[in-house]
């Protein structure tokens, strides 16, 4: 993708946030940890919050939305948001409604030339969504984390994307194995929780014969998964050479 720019600002259970510009264009997904993380971060990489133009939330869970409440007090971002989501975050805040577009399900947002659509995913919040972006070009990258197993609804908007963050979150016998209370491993593993490798690994042979060059592997548990676990889960699936990286928990990680 020529001019197209996608980095993993931070990600996992702590926060995340994803930076994506084409052009002039330029948009996050999500918000989590703090204002301050969010912004030293993009200027990390050479951006700057008076650029964003918009910013599209998953969901309301706080590892995605932590930092709205700071940054609605210091920008005039737009953030969008489904209806459902938005309740939730506005019981806990005082400035993010100055700055939010309510939103159903399934909506579609015009940002420059990128056109934003999203989808729902199974996890268990209030309500949750992926996004595609499609570009001037034709092009599309597709954006699907915190789902607990792939969906008709995925598969549909994703595939046909050039570049994908897709959820990679835990080693299933790291999580039967690991720290975490009955309860937790179950709510984790479930159809509505979180990925896991061998799931995400399962779907990539898809993702790439429907055209996917570029796969980011995203939200991966602290605890039950690691960065080569993932990666060598997913290499296993991937034989034509597809371009895969493991978005880290603390530090920008560049896709595009």
């Amino acid at each position: 993708m020529e001019d197209v720019s996608l980095v993993s600002l931070y990600s996992g259970s702590k926060g995340n946030c994803t930076y994506i510009r084409a052009g002039q264009d330029e948009i996050l997904i999500d918000a989590g940890r703090s204002f301050r993380a969010l912004s030293n971060a993009l200027s990390s990489i050479g951006g700057d919050l008076s650029r964003i133009k918009a910013i599209f939330i998953t969901h309301e869970h706080s590892d995605h939305v932590s930092a709205l409440e700071m940054l609605s007090k210091k920008c005039r971002i737009p953030i969008h948001i489904t209806e459902d989501s938005a309740k939730k975050v506005l019981a806990t805040t005082s400035y993010v409604k100055n700055n939010l577009i309510c939103h159903s399900p399934v909506f579609e947002e015009q940002i420059g030339e990128l056109t934003v659509r999203s989808f729902p995913t199974p996890h268990d919040s209030d309500m949750s969504v992926g996004y595609t972006i499609s570009l001037a070009n034709g092009e599309k990258i597709g954006y699907a984390t915190d789902i607990g197993h792939i969906t008709s609804a995925i598969r549909e908007n994703l595939l046909g994307s050039s570049a994908v963050v897709l959820e990679s979150n835990h080693d299933v016998k790291m999580l039967e194995n690991g720290p975490y209370p009955s309860w937790l491993k179950m709510r984790i593993g479930s159809k509505h929780g979180h990925l896991s490798n061998a799931d995400c690994a399962a779907f990539i042979p898809e993702l790439i014969a429907n055209g996917a060059t570029d796969i980011m592997l995203a939200h991966l548990s602290g605890e039950n998964n690691a960065p080569d676990v993932a990666l060598e889960c997913a290499k296993c699936a991937c034989q034509n050479g597809c371009h895969l990286c493991v978005a880290r928990e603390s530090e920008p990680t560049k896709l595009l």
